[in-house]
């Protein structure tokens, strides 16, 4: 975080200016506090949504009212350890940033605390969600969309725009996505559907499944590596690129499509052809296990059975 935006949330520490800071008990036991507190904020225009949490989970959903809903569920053994979880909230016109912290972490031994952050906010608005141990599960949103999970799996439906997408140890699985995409795990899968323009994605270790529906084009290279774990690519029958695949201690498959101009020479661990008119590149690398390339059929079973 910038300094400027340390200073800002400083300086803008009057959360009761711009947004409701009610408090309500959820759940008391012997074991378990729970509170909740609901921000609203009104935008005039796109908004631009920056939220965190240092453990817990984030939903983001779409809804038809021009503002932004935050709710915040502080958890902890207690209602004193739940009270020193720190909630930091900014506006800046559309800008908002909220904040939720554990400010005193070296006696946080035995507190249980986290944070769950749920999010109601316009279709088409810019996103960055980062939870520090906590899964991520957006759907329905257009725009610029950020997600990081330091431990947790990151879920996302009907995305569209520029989508970046990271998790330290977690999965990460899209479906109906669109535009860009940039997705990387340090531990675990990687499974995407959708229309498709440019392609980053990584894993350390772990499988990568991605189809490409119809309608996606290699405007900009793709690039699919994992150090450890398989790769399938499933292409619309229009999809032009160079290829360019290898595996370390694997086979490659070609399934029902057409590579022509093949260069180099040709083994069962390396590819080098031309898919279609040809193009940009798409870079299939894994380090231990098989790549296989197959054509998407153009109905799929699931939409046939409608």
């Amino acid at each position: 975080m910038s300094s400027a935006l340390r200073s800002g949330i400083v300086g803008l520490s009057l959360i009761g200016l711009f947004a409701s800071a009610c408090v309500d008990v959820v759940a008391v036991d012997g074991l378990r506090y729970v509170d909740r507190q609901e921000k609203r904020f009104t935008v005039q225009g796109k908004p631009e949504l920056t939220i965190s949490t240092f453990d817990g989970p984030i939903e983001v959903r779409p809804w038809d009212q021009p503002g932004v809903l935050v709710v915040i569920e502080r958890r902890a053994a207690t209602r004193e350890a739940a009270e020193r979880i720190d909630v930091q909230v900014v506006q800046e016109g559309d800008r908002i940033t909220v904040a939720v912290r554990r400010p005193d972490r070296a006696f946080d031994w035995g507190s249980g605390r986290s944070a769950r952050l749920t999010v109601s906010l316009p279709s088409s608005s810019d996103l960055q969600a980062r939870s520090g141990d906590g899964s991520v599960d957006v759907e329905g949103i257009t725009g610029r969309i950020e997600v990081y999970t330091g431990d947790g799996s990151i879920h996302g439906s009907r995305l569209a725009g520029d989508l970046k997408l990271a998790t330290g140890d977690g999965s990460i699985r899209l479906s109906e996505a669109g535009g860009t995409l940039t997705a990387q795990t340090g531990d675990g899968s990687v499974n995407v559907e959708g229309a498709l323009s440019a392609v980053n994605v990584h894993t350390g270790d772990g499988r990568v499944t991605l189809v490409a529906s119809p309608g996606s084009t290699a405007t900009d290279d793709w690039t699919i590596s994992t150090g450890d774990g398989s790769v399938t690519l499933e292409l619309p029958d229009a999809f032009s690129a160079d290829l360019d695949a290898h595996t370390g201690d694997g086979r490659i498959a070609v399934e029902d499509l057409k590579v022509s101009d093949v260069t180099g020479k040709m083994s069962r661990d390396r590819l080098r052809g031309q898919l279609g008119a040809g193009g940009r590149s798409l870079r299939i690398r894994t380090g231990d296990g098989s790549i296989t390339l197959r054509k998407r059929p153009g109905v799929l079973k699931a939409e046939a059975e409608r």
